[in-house]
């Protein structure tokens, strides 16, 4: 996962993708950075110790009661949201790459 400020150039730093990736999902950058891990979608907080440190938390849309599950996701991925969501809003605070607002990530 790669996200991107708007304006903002991918670079080359960093080891190279084993290979090309499949864009799944379109949404907002909320928060840039680079993640990779496993995913995992998540209905409500409830769920939340099936969330591994280092997965990418994907789910419809969070709240303050989805705190602690964040701060072990790799990356944030939400259907609904916009920059000052949420999710955005966390995942700024936190340093977590996040998209929001991408409307099917749960249903992929």
């Amino acid at each position: 996962m790669t996200t991107l400020s708007e304006g903002a150039r991918a670079s080359a730093a960093g080891p190279p993708a084993e290979r090309p990736g499949k864009v799944l999902v379109r949404g907002l950058a909320a928060s840039p950075g680079l993640a990779s891990g496993a995913v995992r979608v998540l209905d409500s907080p409830g769920e939340g110790a099936r969330l591994r440190p280092g997965e990418i938390l994907v789910t419809g849309r969070t709240a303050p009661d989805w705190v602690p599950i964040m701060r072990r996701a790799a990356a944030i991925v939400t259907d609904a949201g916009g920059m000052t969501s949420h999710a955005a809003i966390v995942s700024r605070e936190l340093g977590i790459p996040c998209i929001v607002g991408t409307r099917e990530a749960t249903r992929v």
